[in-house]
């Protein structure tokens, strides 16, 4: 009898005619071949898939390949051990016990005997039988013999066959525990690892499976809390015949219709395996204990005959004797879940070596689900990094519109040191800022979240560009004498349509004008953050309406098949081209044209991460801003109001004459009172009406409740009911305080 894969076949005896046909009830035919129809065994060598070399080995499910003998038909490792040709089905079950006999004693006499399978009659009538005509068929060797072709068997062979089958039965016991953990080692996450166990062992070490875990499953070193659960992740079995179709299906019924097909005592009414969804473990239970004791155990046993109701549920039918495996799942320091294997009545039952099989394949599945859990864990760490170091959005300031991408440099390697951020700044200002730290690991993801937030820190204050890099590049010396970057900062003033810009060591960005032209902004390149001692040097430049500002990274236009410039030609011909396609007179979307860029990617322009942050410029047209200079006097309040009255007026906006009066009026008047040098008074029509006042003050005013008895204080709690938005921003030479109002229905920006 045989229960595992063998690669060595050789002449069928005669005694093999009067074998069971299509492998048994509890194996239909095709049931132990691979699923994709290879018909070959998994045993043999695995040289080559461990050393990564050829293909991957047969999954250890499939069966024995079909000989191919002249006068017999394909042979089968059936249900109950035997090996021989297909026949018809009503012949088994017609011949019963005899045919049984008949199957064992040619299963005897074949060297891919059963491991652990019990002796069959004595080999005469196999050894009288005449050898196949055909002979053995040749085959050449596959990727699960790359340690070496087995020696085909021979009929002068036959004789010292009862002698050798122990030796056999232990070969292919190690041929198939081999295979079996090869398959599911290859699952890298969860559910390829349980999915590897049930497609390994069903049906050629058991006829169903069901996988049981934690819910939830710890982590490394995790301490769970509560009580422990068990979730049931999988189950797997036997095709019903029925379920066939086509030949394959006519095939199993033996070519007269009839389909007899016994189920296992777990199978209920609509071919599934019943079984509890969930199930506590009880301390002190007969399952707690048979999991306690880490080691596999027959269903017969008498911890297992409590533990198999506790873990299926109650009502749920119990397979009797050794039908029934009970194998706890032991990660690296705590039990994560059990396996149960399960055989059917017509197929022999397990035997005590089926225990350390059961023990190895339980092994290698919580071993490789630890290790899928573990990495689980880092690929999250990764994306949860990646989503907080760069800006899950953008915003989207007056005067500019804003998209981005960002491509690790491989899914393996999720985050890196590349980086882009749009901060907004007072006067309806945004800086835009893109960077590059060496090298795209966790070490230089976490030195760029530290220069994202200094970066951010230092936008806030208002500095000018090169200070900002100055400061940049003291923190990284701060933080290593081998931390270095490159960046470029730029900063868009929507009201004069200008952009000033200072690069340290970073690539030069392209401008794409209404027109069509692409052209490369003449940027100094300065020296890499983390240098030292280097001065940045900023220049201003026009950003016209409609022109689009493109800031990347090297990994967009170097790789090892290109240098740096060659890209950037690459990228200026790019954008010209995209800007042709859709029309001269306006340029092309924002979202498109990032996608359209990363396409001139090629198969080996992936050598490192990619950071892309383009801006369009639609700028703030002067008859929409009015500016005024306040001395900071007593009547600064009153020539503030009427200045703001006289702009709405010429905007249309008298509905909002009130509201804003009497806000610009507190918010000058406590401007005034600490200001030295003359307060600034800005409104601005776009989408809302925004309002701005500067001094040379730094102490940013604070909101708070004002007591009765108190004469002031109650400014900022009016801007805070009435306003849409407002806030407060300190700057190098003082603040601004600003607030929004929106627009009435139908007056929205001309």
């Amino acid at each position: 009898m045989t229960e595992y894969p063998t690669s060595q076949e050789g002449p069928q005896p005669a005694a093999a005619a009067a074998t069971p046909a299509q492998g048994g009830p509890g194996l239909p035919a095709g049931a132990g071949g691979a699923a994709d129809g290879r018909g070959r065994g998994a045993s043999g060598g695995g040289c080559a898939d461990e050393l990564g070399h050829g293909k991957a080995p047969a999954p250890a499910a499939e069966g024995v390949r079909d000989t191919g003998a002249s006068g017999a038909g394909p042979v089968r490792a059936h249900a109950d051990g035997g090996i021989g040709p297909d026949v018809p089905r009503q012949r088994r079950t017609r011949d019963g016990a005899a045919a049984r006999n008949a199957s064992a004693a040619a299963a005897s006499a074949l060297p891919a005997a059963a491991p652990g399978a019990a002796a069959g009659p004595a080999p005469e009538a196999a050894a009288a039988a005449p050898a196949d005509p055909a002979g053995p068929q040749a085959r050449p060797p596959g990727p699960d013999d790359a340690c070496g072709p087995l020696p085909e068997a021979t009929a002068d062979t036959a004789d010292a066959a009862e002698g050798a089958s122990p030796a056999r039965r232990e070969g292919d016991r190690l041929r198939f525990v081999g295979a079996a953990t090869r398959r599911i080692a290859r699952g890298i996450d969860l559910d390829e690892i349980v999915l590897g166990l049930c497609r390994a062992t069903v049906p050629t070490f058991s006829d169903a499976i069901l996988v049981y875990l934690r819910d939830p499953l710890p982590v490394g070193d995790e301490r769970p809390v509560g009580p422990v659960v068990l979730r049931l992740r999988r189950t797997d079995r036997l095709r019903p015949i029925d379920d066939l179709t086509g030949a394959e299906g006519a095939g199993a019924a033996g070519g007269a219709g009839e389909l007899d097909f016994s189920q296992l005592p777990l199978l209920g009414p609509q071919g599934d395996l019943p079984a509890a969804e969930l199930c506590e473990i009880m301390p002190g239970g007969a399952l707690a204990e048979v999991l306690r004791g880490v080691r596999p155990v027959f269903g017969s046993s008498a911890g297992a005959q409590d533990a198999l109701p506790e873990l299926l549920g109650a009502g749920h039918p119990v397979p009797r004797g050794r039908r029934a495996i009970l194998a706890p799942l032991r990660g690296r320091r705590r039990v994560i879940g059990a396996a149960v294997f399960l055989r059917s009545p017509e197929r022999p039952a397990f035997e005590q070596n089926d225990l350390l099989v059961a023990a190895q394949l339980a092994t290698h599945t919580a071993l490789g689900i630890d290790k899928a859990v573990l990495y689980g864990r880092e690929a999250y760490i990764a994306d949860e990094l990646q989503r907080t170091m760069l800006p899950d959005s953008l915003p989207q300031p007056t005067g500019v519109r804003l998209a981005s991408r960002y491509l690790p440099a491989a899914e393996t390697a999720r985050v890196g040191g590349d980086w882009y951020d749009a901060i907004p700044l007072p006067g309806s200002r945004v800086a835009l800022v893109v960077g590059d730290v060496m090298g795209h690991s966790m070490t230089s993801a976490a030195i760029m979240g530290q220069l994202r937030t200094t970066a951010q820190t230092l936008a806030q204050l208002d500095l000018p560009p090169a200070e900002v890099l100055h400061h940049l590049d003291e923190q990284a010396q701060r933080l290593g004498s081998d931390r270095m970057a490159t960046c470029l900062y730029a900063v868009y003033d929507p009201v004069s349509h200008r952009i000033t810009i200072a690069n340290a060591g970073h690539p030069p960005p392209v401008l794409l004008h209404l027109g069509g032209r692409a052209e490369v902004l003449r940027v100094p390149p300065g020296a890499p953050i983390g240098v030292g001692g280097v001065d940045f040097e900023a220049v201003e430049l026009d950003a016209p309406a409609g022109a689009t500002l493109l800031l990347y990274t090297d990994g967009l236009v170097e790789s090892r098949l290109r240098d740096v410039w060659t890209g950037i030609d690459q990228l200026r011909e790019r954008l010209a081209t995209t800007a042709q396609l859709t029309g001269l007179d306006h340029p092309p979307p924002l979202e498109a044209l990032c996608d359209d860029v990363l396409d001139m990617l090629g198969p080996g322009d992936r050598d490192d991460d990619i950071a892309l942050l383009a801006a369009r410029f639609d700028g703030i047209a002067p008859s929409d801003v009015a500016y005024w200079f306040l001395d900071p006097e007593e009547t600064a309040p009153g020539r503030a109001r009427r200045f703001a009255r006289r702009a709405l007026t010429r905007w249309g906006l008298e509905e909002l004459e009130d509201s804003v009066e009497l806000l610009v009026s507190e918010v000058v008047t406590n401007a005034v009172r600490y200001a030295e040098r003359p307060v600034t008074l800005r409104l601005l029509r776009t989408d809302v009406l925004r309002c701005e006042v500067g001094d040379d003050s730094p102490q940013l005013p604070r909101q708070r409740r004002a007591r009765e008895t108190d004469e002031g204080g109650r400014g900022l709690f009016l801007v805070n009911r009435m306003a849409r938005r407002w806030g407060a921003t300190r700057l190098s030479s003082g603040k601004v305080v600003w607030f929004e109002l929106s627009l009435p229905a139908g007056r929205d920006r001309r």
